[in-house]
């Protein structure tokens, strides 16, 4: 399950009362956040609020980082839960990606790719023990380089994490937030242009966001017309609307079938 999620959808972790109200957005997953979302004298009473029966969705929990004074009462704590699966920020390290899947015996780990060391180390992050998706961390990415936060400047970046993934044979990365929220018209166009580079998901940040990135990784009803019209056109090579249509062809048409469901 923690493989096909596309709009995730973070809550602090020290705010149980919204766990719930999250739980029914329309998010196909709830992520439970102890990092950023959880200011450091609310840690604890963070950690021990964590829970997973509000909702039969996957719930995912995301620790501190590697290295702060947090890192291993929550890797105690999500190894009791035994969560959907555990978002690692900052991850740069397959070896110590591999210290802490081995820590959390079986619960999936999914590693935010942050900074350019990460990026660096993505295909090995991707390849490590435990690992089932990466992610990106768009907006710290940015401040760890000091570049703008552009598509195209992005690009190179998500596209080594659409590699990585695909070298490891793991499934498709989730792409990093939207932060504009009086605009929904942004995080869908975000997500439109995550999916047309590869990557299958898109971290939410309000609930108002979760439409809009599931409309974007869905096929569309121009692209299922296609891709019916594609298998139905029989063996070899042929055309469909003036195309060329080959087997490279058709396995993207099944591709686009298979995710209309």
């Amino acid at each position: 399950m923690v493989t096909a999620i596309r709009a995730p959808l973070f809550v602090p972790a020290n705010r149980p009362e919204r766990f719930a109200k999250a739980a029914a957005s329309g998010a196909d997953a709830v992520i439970l956040d102890l990092e950023d979302a959880v200011a450091a004298e609310a840690k604890e009473t963070a950690r021990a609020a964590l829970a997973t029966d509000f909702t039969d969705l996957p719930v995912i929990v995301r620790i501190n980082a590697q290295g702060t004074g947090w890192y291993d009462a929550d890797v105690a704590a999500v190894a009791a839960l035994r969560p959907a699966a555990v978002i690692l920020p900052k991850a740069e390290e397959a070896e110590a990606i591999a210290s802490l899947a081995a820590a959390l015996d079986g619960v999936p780990v999914i590693a935010l790719i942050e900074s350019a060391r990460g990026l660096a180390n993505a295909r090995g992050i991707a390849a490590a023990e435990g690992v089932v998706r990466l992610a990106f961390g768009s907006v710290d990415f940015c401040a760890d380089l000091g570049c703008a936060h552009l598509r195209e400047v992005l690009l190179p970046a998500r596209s080594e994490l659409v590699l990585a993934s695909r070298l490891a044979g793991i499934a498709a990365p989730i792409d990093g937030v939207t932060v504009q929220l009086d605009d929904l018209s942004v995080s869908h166009d975000d997500a439109a242009h995550a999916r047309t580079l590869g990557m299958s998901g898109k971290l939410c940040i309000h609930p108002r966001q979760i439409a809009g990135v599931l409309r974007a990784f869905a096929p569309t009803e121009a692209e299922i017309d296609w891709a019916r019209r594609v298998l139905a056109s029989g063996d070899g090579a042929v055309a469909v609307d003036g195309a060329m249509v080959d087997e490279p062809v058709r396995i993207r048409a099944r591709a686009i079938l298979a995710q209309a469901g």
